[in-house]
């Protein structure tokens, strides 16, 4: 009862052999529905409002700049998961072709070559990749399939979706919903380049790390300030759905500017939100920084660990943020369903899988 979130962490990625582990994080929701990350520095207990037992998921909270190149099979294969789960909560908005790609690379990775015997007519329709798709689209996804992806290995197919999918413009995009100042919904997120505003499919704003200077916050009001070229200064300010989910907001902005942004972790520093001293809440990022993460793992040397994929099969996935309520991909076997499980969203009770809210 008073361990640490490290401690369970470091658990999680024991179990799962994955050392490349700055990237990921803990997510869990509270009784309000508010998403939260799991403080590895303070007691689990003492994050937790709601009762025992809790929920929790392993989620990538660090998008890597470059996901193809990193240095272990395992890790580019956890990304690939949540970037498939991304593209199918309509995160990762892309135009039609480059969805049918994306929706290739996976079937690839996951049900290898295509097999008339095994495959028959209209097999790609039986698979959910994004919240809503036409019959031309599945039909243009089972042609890619058959023709162009013969003999990739899974992990080939993995390396190129990564690829492909770090060249959109919401790779690495977690969206924060919040309105402007007019009213108008919006999206924020944070992803490696900067930061970023959606309305609708469309990103009206980016700000690259090294000319945002200050986020701030106070109540459900949420400041960026920035400074861009020629001496230009702005101030985007939005406003969150409430006080709690505005200072997650906050946090998530702090602790990603600080991972991208620093050369090193001993460079951060406690920052307040707002510009009183000792005034508002006070927040510190406590990991390392990419630039030290990349220069780690660049160090591994080991064989590689063993990786237990799971089959794609015909379901619908977990609830979320974004569109209406679909229950989880189920993993083909028990064996495998403890390593999928995490990134899938569900939760193990009684030795049963049931699915849990999107995080």
């Amino acid at each position: 009862r008073d361990a640490k979130g490290q401690y369970l962490f470091d658990l999680i990625c024991h179990h799962l052999n994955l050392l490349e582990k700055d990237y990921f994080g803990i997510r869990y929701v509270d009784p309000d529905k508010q998403r939260h990350w799991l403080e590895f520095t303070k007691s689990i207990s003492k994050q937790m409002k709601s009762q025992p037992p809790f929920t929790m998921c392993l989620r990538v909270k660090f998008y890597p700049p470059d996901p193809a190149a990193l240095k272990e099979e395992i890790t580019r294969y956890l990304v690939f998961l949540q970037l498939k789960r991304d593209l199918y909560h309509g995160r990762l908005l892309c135009k039609t072709s480059d969805a049918a790609m994306l929706a290739a690379y996976i079937l690839q990775a996951e049900i290898g070559d295509y097999d008339p015997g095994k495959h028959p007519e209209g097999y790609s329709s039986k698979f959910q990749f994004f919240p809503k798709h036409s019959e031309k689209l599945e039909r243009r996804i089972a042609d890619i399939h058959k023709t162009e992806l013969i003999g990739q290995t899974p992990e080939t197919s993995e390396r190129n979706f990564l690829q492909k999918a770090q060249m959109l413009e919401t790779y690495g995009v977690d969206p924060h919903p919040c309105k402007d100042v007019s009213g108008n919904p919006a999206f924020l997120a944070f992803t490696p380049f900067g930061f970023v505003v959606l309305q609708g499919n469309r990103r009206v704003h980016f700000l690259k790390w090294n000319e945002v200077s200050k986020l701030k916050f106070e109540a459900k009001t949420f400041h960026i300030y920035a400074n861009q070229k020629e001496d230009r200064k702005i101030i985007l300010t939005y406003f969150a759905p409430t006080p709690e989910a505005c200072k997650h907001l906050w946090k998530c902005g702090v602790e990603n500017q600080a991972f991208y942004k620093l050369e090193k972790s001993s460079q951060v520093r406690t920052v307040s939100s707002s510009n009183l001293f000792f005034k508002g809440s006070r927040f510190r990022y406590s990991g390392r920084v990419a630039k030290e993460v990349m220069e780690q793992s660049a160090r591994i040397k080991r064989e590689p660990p063993e990786i237990h994929r799971s089959g794609l099969v015909p379901s619908r996935s977990c609830p979320s943020i974004t569109h209406g309520p679909r229950l989880s991909s189920v993993p083909r076997t028990r064996r495998r369903a403890v390593h999928i499980s995490i990134m899938e969203g569900k939760k193990i009770v009684g030795g049963r899988e049931t699915p849990c809210v999107a995080l």
